[in-house]
């Protein structure tokens, strides 16, 4: 919600710019941003995908957390919902700089390594390619196994300039300009809402405005894929009493099935169990 609030308040204020992603792993919050995409922008994205992790401690957490991710998984999944890919720099995060124009961005979301060095380099680089009123959002700033990713950014927020404009559960919204006039719309469109928790407190000098999905919340719309089908249409049954489907009743058989498995995978002989699947397999 937040990402769809701040992109369409940017585009009704005539704020053009380009979009960039650092760190985009199977692509779920890329697909959304390039639906915000408006004549003209151009869009990057960036990950080290497959490639070979500038020092020892990223190996290990890329060989840890990213094991499946591949440029071509990212790309596939992307055309899925577009028709063209954004420009996709396959590297560390480092060649954002040398990559990026200074000043030419809109919108920057940061979800790449979460190790202090690299994450203040990230925002670094996110400082310089915001454009005024521009907006970049730090990902995973406050979970319990990225404290490297927590210190950067209140680092950046008590020396660096960086405002805040609110928190979600596990992102930092901010700006590097004022953020007193996007901070009063978000707080009149949120308190016109009900399935948002509000909380506002003062740390710093700093307004922190706190925002938090109510269960049942809905999310913003998202396109289907090109490869979605819609379920079968319903029809009349043959008794002629009204619609119905196949797919709930289908659906009402699997759980009971898969706990009649499950139970006797528990009660037979490992030998019984192993034959039974050995014949199921063939």
């Amino acid at each position: 919600m937040l990402f769809d609030w701040l992109l369409t308040r940017q585009e009704s204020r005539g704020v053009r710019g380009d979009l960039l992603e650092i760190g985009v792993y199977m692509g779920k919050s890329a697909i959304f941003l390039g639906h915000h995409l408006v004549d003209g922008e151009g869009y990057t994205v960036c990950d080290l995908f497959e490639d070979e992790a500038p020092d020892g401690a990223n190996k290990a957490e890329s060989d840890k957390s990213y094991p499946t991710l591949t440029k071509q998984a990212f790309e596939r999944n992307y055309l899925s919902f577009h028709d063209a890919l954004p420009r996709v720099l396959r590297g560390p995060s480092s060649v954002v700089p040398d990559e990026v124009t200074p000043k030419s961005c809109r919108f920057v979301h940061v979800d790449a390594s979460h190790l202090y060095e690299h994450v203040q380099g990230d925002i670094g680089a996110a400082r310089d390619t915001l454009l005024p009123e521009g907006i970049v959002v730090l990902d995973d700033f406050r979970s319990e196994h990225t404290p490297g990713v927590s210190i950067a950014a209140w680092e950046a927020v008590l020396n660096r300039g960086l405002k805040p404009i609110c928190l979600s559960t596990q992102k930092l919204y901010g700006t590097w300009d004022e953020p007193g006039p996007v901070q009063e719309e978000l707080l009149d469109m949120v308190r016109r809402r009900d399935d948002c928790h509000l909380s506002v407190q003062e740390a710093a000098g700093h307004r922190i405005i706190r925002v938090k999905s109510k269960k049942g919340m809905r999310a913003p719309e998202f396109p289907p894929s090109r490869h979605y089908r819609a379920p079968a249409a319903t029809r009349a049954d043959a008794s002629g009493h009204g619609p119905r489907t196949d797919a709930p009743a289908s659906g009402a058989r699997r759980p009971a099935a898969a706990r009649a498995r499950r139970l006797a995978a528990d009660l037979l002989p490992p030998v019984v169990t192993r034959a039974v699947r050995r014949g199921r397999a063939g």
